[in-house]
């Protein structure tokens, strides 16, 4: 059979853009979450149209709704994320810090035990923005929606493609809450961009056009997490710290997060394996908190006033799809953000990874030396999610109870699983392993960076550092 993935991502009729390559007269993008927006800005510039196709009716501010279950979660936007958001939409960063999104500190502001010790506060190395989802939508969509290209259908969601498995010309719609061919119409287009999350029919529409679904990749470790948002920490003094991190590892299943949020409120979350799940009731909520190596966490949480109930969620598996290899599939049908690749939320990766996946597929769109064939654009994109999937399923697969068939060991893996405890033992202390490893997690560094000789020398031959034996309140000075 032939492999149709080569051919170019809009079809040889149209007209030539700038640069070289063809660009597509009519793109439709599926889901209007942030991969989705942000898809949508970047090949408004080479479409004459932009279609955004989204199940929820969107709100008018920042508000929650059912197609983004995570919402009513902590969310983090890393260094990474924030630089290629900047990027694409110049400015956005101020109007978030203007919206009060806070940016805190790492390791300078957070009180952290990992591997069986405290961060030191030492001097900042990387910032993290822990606005809450719905405003980091909000600003991302009013901006990206006033592109004069892009036009959205709301309340309606996508049930097959239009076309064969050798391109796809378009997608079948169905209106939201209809059932059977109830409410369905076609909506033709030169480019269909799948962003419509984890829970994506992707497979299935392709099977339905004859080509190849993509191979799937899993690991998951039954975690769940449940969350609850605060007014305040409840004390006549704000502490001299904001947040708190209790990061699990194989012999510690529980972990505990508190950020703050816009408009002085804050937001804790607790997670555990399978088998130590955190509950969604008031008593368990605290009494789990205080299981956690240290009470700091339950003391904040018995002092602070609730804002929300409690959610759970418990869709954490790491699924990657494997779009970047061959095979019979059309032309035309590009898959991003977690349509592509979703990872355990409790890494906070996923609306960095959907803005650097944006601007991989801009750039890719604007290589005026190559074409932007399927396949290419794909593996692209495929590249963008590559660090992230290997920091979430790496840590992933040492959990026990972890299962998936991405769990396979490699005996080329155990030498680096030794050296990585090695260096997350050594950055809760030693200030260079620890801007190295907080580089390589906020995504603004390759995984290289650890095995730098200072780094390595430090984590191979140096002594174990001095680290606090209490949470320490208060950052350090003359770092």
């Amino acid at each position: 059979m032939e492999n149709t993935t080569g051919a170019d991502v809009a079809s040889h009729e149209e007209a030539p853009r700038a640069g070289g390559g063809r660009a597509p007269r009519h793109a439709v993008v599926i889901g209007g979450g942030l991969a989705g927006l942000l898809a949508a800005h970047v090949i408004g510039a080479h479409a004459d149209k932009v279609t955004l196709v989204e199940r929820d009716r969107f709100p008018d501010g920042p508000g929650t709704r059912p197609g983004v279950p995570q919402d009513r979660h902590t969310h983090v936007m890393l260094e990474s994320g924030q630089r290629a958001l900047e990027s694409l939409l110049p400015g956005i960063l101020d109007e978030m810090r203007e919206h009060g999104a806070p940016r805190v500190a790492m390791p300078t502001d957070v009180m952290q035990w990992q591997a069986g010790h405290w961060y030191r506060r030492t001097r900042a190395t990387t910032h993290i923005l822990t606005g809450s989802r719905p405003l980091t939508d909000w600003l991302v969509r009013r901006r990206v929606l006033s592109g004069p290209r892009i036009t959205t259908v709301e309340g309606a969601e996508v049930t097959g493609l239009l076309g064969t498995a050798a391109r796809v010309r378009g997608v079948r719609l169905r209106e939201r809450g209809r059932t059977g061919t109830e409410g369905t119409r076609e909506l033709a287009a030169d480019l269909v961009v799948d962003a419509s999350g984890r829970s994506s029919r992707a497979s299935v529409w392709l099977t339905g056009l004859g080509a190849e679904p993509p191979h799937e990749e899993t690991l998951e470790t039954g975690l769940a997490y449940a969350t609850r948002f605060y007014r305040s920490s409840g004390r006549d003094e704000e502490p001299d710290y904001r947040g708190i991190y209790v990061v699990p590892n194989p012999t510690q299943l529980q972990g505990g997060i508190l950020l703050p949020l816009e408009n002085g409120r804050w937001s804790v979350i607790l997670s555990g394996l399978r088998g130590a799940e955190p509950p969604t009731d008031e008593a368990g909520f605290i009494d789990f908190a205080a299981r956690l190596p240290h009470p700091v966490l339950h003391d904040w949480l018995l002092k602070a006033e609730p804002d929300t109930p409690i959610h759970g969620f418990r869709k954490t598996s790491n699924i990657r799809r494997r779009y970047d290899r061959p095979g019979r599939r059309p032309a035309g049908f590009l898959a991003i953000g977690e349509a592509l690749c979703s990872f355990n939320p409790v890494y906070g990766q996923g609306m960095s990874v959907a803005a650097l996946s944006a601007v991989v597929l801009r750039d890719a769109l604007a290589d005026r030396r190559r074409v932007p064939t399927t396949l290419r654009v794909q593996k692209a994109l495929f590249g963008a999610v590559r660090q992230a999937w290997d920091i979430s399923a790496g840590a992933d697969k040492n959990m026990p109870g972890a299962t998936g068939n991405a769990l396979r060991p490699r005996a080329v893996d155990r030498p680096a699983d030794w050296y990585l405890r090695r260096v997350q033992a050594r950055a809760t202390g030693d200030p260079v392993v620890g801007e190295a490893f907080r580089s390589v997690l906020s995504l603004t560094s390759p995984v290289t960076a650890l095995f730098a000789p200072s780094v390595a020398r430090a984590v191979l031959f140096g002594p174990a550092p001095w680290t606090p034996t209490e949470p320490p309140t208060h950052p350090e000075t003359g770092e």
